[in-house]
């Protein structure tokens, strides 16, 4: 089995609570859902939220869909001027037995212009 890093990222559009858990829930189980992984694939998930999102941790979205076992890292993004605003990035290791070019990367909502060359 290979270890593979899968990249995703959503952008809220509105920063509270409830938008963070929706947003980031739904990505994470897309993410999941297109690489057909189970939580026990998984090794750990780092999220990054960009600085203009306060009301909740993505992390708390990640345990919110059952991913209470996994380790979970929150960090903020640099705060680049003229970025996309209210955007949280994921970067989810799990052991996957695809090639790189079969890893389904997902970028959602708003994000999903961040990649296009990444997007499936």
């Amino acid at each position: 089995m290979r270890v593979r890093g899968i990249r995703g990222a959503t952008q809220l559009s509105v920063d509270s609570a409830a938008e963070m858990q929706a947003a980031v829930g739904e990505l994470l189980t897309k993410m999941l859902a297109e690489n057909a992984l189970s939580r026990e694939d998984l090794i750990s998930v780092l999220l990054t939220s960009t600085p203009d999102l306060k009301s909740e941790f993505p992390a708390a979205a990640a345990r919110g869909i059952g991913l209470s076992g996994v380790p979970l890292l929150c960090a903020q993004e640099i705060d680049v001027v003229q970025a996309m605003p209210r955007v949280v990035r994921v970067l989810m290791h799990a052991n996957l037995d695809l090639d790189l070019h079969e890893v389904k990367h997902i970028y959602l909502r708003g994000a999903a212009s961040l990649r296009k060359d990444l997007t499936q």
